[in-house]
């Protein structure tokens, strides 16, 4: 599994975040697209897979678990942005 830190995410980048939907509501990555890990199996269709796919969560814990899903049961190659959400707060980078 790839992974990149907060500040190597390009800025037009495919950005899911895979956090519960209250989680999103309180604070996200400015243009991040949520899609719950909860929910995730059932809406792989919705990813655009010509384009890279960053998966962005609380920490990485849960993104790093939806890259493995991706890449064992579709053959997806994502990308887990290490340190989630809370290291994109920490960095200052656009949130909404």
């Amino acid at each position: 599994m790839k992974s990149v830190n907060v500040t190597q995410v390009p800025a037009d980048a495919q950005l899911i975040d895979v956090r519960e939907a209250e989680e999103f509501s309180e604070v996200h990555a400015a243009g991040a697209t949520l899609i719950p890990l909860s929910e995730f199996a059932g809406r792989v269709g919705e990813l655009d897979t010509d384009r890279d796919i960053y998966l962005i969560c609380r920490s990485g814990g849960r993104s790093g678990r939806a890259c493995e899903f991706l890449q064992e049961n579709h053959d997806i190659a994502a990308i887990n942005v290490e340190g989630g959400t809370l290291e994109w707060v920490a960095q200052g980078l656009p949130t909404e």
